[in-house]
């Protein structure tokens, strides 16, 4: 059955290979020639990279506060967690005051004029904070909080 459909290759390999077997000089040239533009095609499409997507993730919800907690026990948490922050602050602000000292004693000892470069260190924290007010006053601009952090009415 096979032989009789239009679709059988048997033929035209049987051909090729009658056309391979004729001695002809360039022959084998015109081969290579040919087998080049699909090998080429071949090596190339070989060569690309595809990566699937990747997998949609799972989203786990993980609560840490108690959902049934009264507004009580909310605001006692926000209280101790500000009282720590503002530990830490302070404690930050300490240490970057003795950053500055070592550095003013070092300037001293090396014979610079650390009172001018305090000045100057002064003068841009104090811009640098002023800048932060203002670019939170501008954002706060819209909304129902004021700037000093209670609600307007």
């Amino acid at each position: 059955m096979l032989s009789k459909s239009r679709f059988n290759p048997v033929p035209g390999f049987v051909d090729l290979w009658n056309e391979l077997r004729r001695p002809r000089p360039y022959r084998w040239p015109i081969l290579a020639l040919s087998v080049v533009p699909a090998a080429l095609i071949l090596y190339w499409a070989s060569s690309q990279v595809e990566y699937k997507a990747p997998e949609r993730p799972t989203i786990d919800y993980i609560t840490s506060f108690d959902p049934a907690r009264t507004d009580a026990e909310i605001i006692a948490s926000n209280l101790a967690n500000q009282e720590v922050k503002n530990l830490r602050q302070a404690e930050e602000e300490r240490i970057a005051g003795r950053k500055r000292e070592l550095y003013k004693a070092l300037g001293a000892a090396a014979g610079m004029d650390v009172e001018e470069i305090e000045r100057k260190a002064e003068a841009r924290r104090a811009a640098e904070e002023a800048a932060e007010q203002r670019r939170r006053a501008e954002l706060l601009a819209g909304t129902a909080i004021a700037p000093g952090g209670g609600s307007q009415p």
